[in-house]
């Protein structure tokens, strides 16, 4: 009897010793789990804006292009975020709509800037977008809707095109969490406040989409995906409402018009 209490002793100080032994290896280290992990975004940014661009026409005109990343370069140096992190891209598409890629990348459509009547209206557009971004709105939709196993998989295996595919849809024409999109218009509602400029652009963009007659399933991509619109709205104005510092503009009336009309050569 003695002799198995000495030894059910020896085996429990033996897993003990060898459990604190392998408690203190940092096993994220040793096996790079964070650095791979912290390299997710990245990938996924690149391969998602590579099919973007290989089945898509890029704008490249400077007077389309510079003009917007003034608007960018305004709202985030406003703000504390450095601007240069954002990628930005647009792309010639008959479609109100401007999303962000993981990794910072904001595509803009032409549909959509040819919808924007203001600059207040496109920076009210621009601030939601990069808000997605600064709160990891991007992939954290990717993780809940796909997993991170499959994300972890998909940026170091071989032949994805299909998956890139079917998962570009999450990012271009599947809604956000309310709570995420109500999260992203408060802080949109804060970039431009901060920046100068005048709230009611991001309600009246929505207005304007939310009132068009357009055919819903090709131009309206952007109010589609975005829950409970005019509540959105509601929320926006009142948030807003008397609460705008001296408004400035960024970009010349010529500067504006010269893009606006670059869009419809």
């Amino acid at each position: 009897m003695k002799k198995l209490v000495l030894q059910g002793f020896v085996l429990l100080v033996l897993f003990v010793g060898v459990w604190l032994g392998l408690s203190q290896i940092n096993w994220m280290k040793l096996f790079k789990i964070n650095t791979v992990i912290e390299k997710v975004p990245e990938k996924l940014g690149e391969m998602y804006w590579k099919f973007f661009q290989e089945h898509q026409v890029e704008v490249l005109d400077s007077t389309i292009v510079q003009p917007i990343d003034s608007l960018i370069q305004h709202i985030c140096t406003s703000n504390g975020i450095d601007p240069s992190k954002i990628k930005l891209h647009i792309l010639s598409v008959n479609e109100i709509n401007a999303f962000s890629l993981p990794d910072r990348h904001l595509v803009i459509y032409t549909g959509l800037l040819n919808a924007t009547k203001t600059e207040d209206q496109l920076c009210g557009v621009i601030s939601h977008e990069i808000a997605h971004m600064e709160k990891n709105h991007v992939m954290k939709k990717l993780i809940r809707e796909i997993g991170l196993s499959t994300l972890l998989s998909s940026t170091t295996g071989g032949n994805n095109g299909e998956f890139i595919l079917e998962s570009a849809k999450i990012l271009t024409s599947t809604a956000y969490d309310r709570e995420w999109e109500n999260e992203a218009d408060l802080k949109a509602v804060q970039y431009l406040q901060n920046a100068h400029i005048n709230v009611k652009g991001l309600s009246q963009i929505l207005e304007v989409i939310a009132a068009s007659d357009s055919d819903r399933s090709h131009s309206l991509t952007w109010l589609s995906t975005h829950p409970d619109t005019w509540e959105r709205i509601r929320i926006i104005q009142k948030r807003g409402n008397g609460k705008n510092k001296i408004l400035k503009p960024i970009l010349t009336d010529i500067t504006w018009n010269k893009m606006k009309n670059s869009l419809n050569e």
